[in-house]
């Protein structure tokens, strides 16, 4: 048996992270036995589904590299086949016309809550003979009235659900589109789908779509339930937890590597491992040891995550994602060093590839003023000797590399008496406005000999206002 398995989201709405940790689970289940993933999409709701919607999906299975081997197909493609297949289904004596307005079913189930009971339809169409004249009828399964069905769920165990407990659930609306129940079964009956691992809360879903597979004499696939993303306080995750658009992540400077093992972990677990390679995550990845309890969204584990991956990143990978982000910003990026070379001074300090781009922007444009706590602690003038020797010996420096840049700046420290910090951290303040950057050789020699000593004069002459100004105060 060649092992399938499939995602199948709804472009209703932005493909967030709960979306994308199944198709994950679907994706490695499926490396992992050598078989096939499928990328279905369920646009079967015309009315909210969107083109945008859709290519949002696509551009974010295509970051994370979660590429089918099937697919995309969509659903709106195969009305034709939902309707040969529930002919079929009515031929056979399993499904009926049902004619029941939405008003009668309400005054139904009203009465049903009146008496305590479970709201459900009552089978009132099942032995209808004679159509309903001017109504347009739906179609519903004709679910068995005695056993049950056992679920053999590869995270929840084994599950019974007892037909008498089931309703008859619409096939078909009136308006002729399949519901997402009856258009499931045939998809995945359709398409080989060996093993449907999606969300827990389709578990009730599953005994009603195992009786019509039964109705249509096909086996049913296996089954795995996966538990639900919680936020970090354990309610239901939101917007605000981080259940955005999956290409959001892209954008706050996250590695598509980086998120998939932070997702792999969500209810998935190796050991006492955190740190997966996309190949390791294949070869352990199995079904056996998905969680059933819920797992909780922390965003200080995936940035602790994603600054792993940063630090361990390709060179020539991390310089293309840095200019990537600096283009989003509207920096020229010819106004500066080559990108992969300011992305391999910020691997060790930045969590994202945005703080990084936000932390490099001094290196392609000016800025308009010191960080305010910054200038008031090392642009003092107790600095204005140590900014002029710098700048004095750079001026005059022929090999503008970092070793001989901070052999420069070791010798004025050595000359006043003072450690490297008290001469580097005002010259870094200089030029870059703030108090962190790289290694401050390396700044410089990024940085380039004409903006170096251009900053360099620009910080001497502040600092020089600033003493004149307090020596005239007293």
């Amino acid at each position: 048996m060649t092992v399938r398995t499939r995602f199948a989201p709804s472009p209703t709405g932005f493909l967030h992270i709960g979306g994308v940790r199944t198709a994950l689970f679907a994706w490695l289940f499926a490396r992992r036995h050598g078989g096939q993933f499928v990328l279905r999409i369920e646009d079967t709701d015309r009315e909210r589904s969107t083109e945008e919607a859709i290519q949002v999906i696509l551009d974010g299975m295509e970051w994370l590299k979660l590429r089918p081997d099937e697919g995309p197909l969509y659903q709106t493609d195969r009305f034709p086949r939902y309707k040969e297949v529930a002919d079929k289904l009515m031929a056979e004596g399993h499904a009926y016309h049902c004619y029941c307005s939405k008003e009668e079913l309400d005054v139904m189930r009203a009465e049903q809550r009146e008496k305590g009971e479970k709201p459900r339809y009552d089978g009132r169409c099942r032995n209808r003979a004679e159509p309903v004249p001017g109504v347009d009828p739906v179609v519903r399964f004709r679910t068995p009235e005695e056993g049950s069905v056992v679920v053999e769920d590869k995270v929840f165990g084994r599950v019974v659900f007892e037909n008498a407990e089931l309703d008859d659930l619409v096939l078909v609306r009136s308006d002729g589109v399949p519901t997402y129940n009856f258009s499931v079964v045939v998809d995945d009956m359709d398409m080989e789908i060996t093993h449907v691992i999606r969300g827990d809360d389709h578990l009730n879903n599953t005994p009603r779509q195992i009786n019509i597979y039964h109705a249509l004499g096909a086996h049913p696939p296996t089954f795995a339930h996966v538990p639900m993303i919680l936020g970090p306080d354990g309610s239901k995750l939101s917007k605000r937890h981080g259940a955005v658009s999956v290409l959001e992540y892209r954008q706050e400077g996250y590695m598509p590597e980086a998120l998939l093992n932070f997702l792999v972990r969500l209810g998935w677990s190796h050991g006492d491992q955190e740190i997966f390679s996309v190949e390791e995550m294949i070869h352990l990845f199995d079904l056996e040891h998905v969680n059933k309890a819920a797992s909780s969204f922390n965003p200080d584990k995936l940035l602790w995550i994603n600054q792993q991956y940063i630090m361990k990143a390709d060179g020539k990978q991390l310089g293309l994602d840095l200019w990537w982000q600096l283009e989003r910003m509207g920096v020229d990026t010819k106004a500066g060093p080559e990108p992969e070379q300011v992305a391999e001074a910020f691997r060790q300090r930045a969590q994202t590839q945005h703080e990084m781009a936000q932390s490099a922007l001094f290196f392609y444009q000016d800025f308009s003023g010191y960080h305010e706590k910054a200038a008031k602690q090392h642009l003092r003038p107790v600095a204005l000797e140590g900014l002029e020797r710098v700048r004095d010996g750079l001026t005059v420096l022929e090999d503008w590399r970092a070793e001989p840049i901070h052999d420069v700046i070791h010798s004025v420290a050595e000359s006043l008496e003072l450690k490297l910090g008290k001469v580097a951290q005002p010259i870094r303040v200089a030029v870059s406005g703030g108090p962190v950057s790289p290694p401050i050789d390396v700044t410089l020699e990024l940085l380039g000999r004409e903006r170096t000593l251009e900053r360099l004069n620009r910080a001497i002459a502040f600092v020089g206002e600033r003493a004149q100004a307090a020596a005239a105060n007293g």
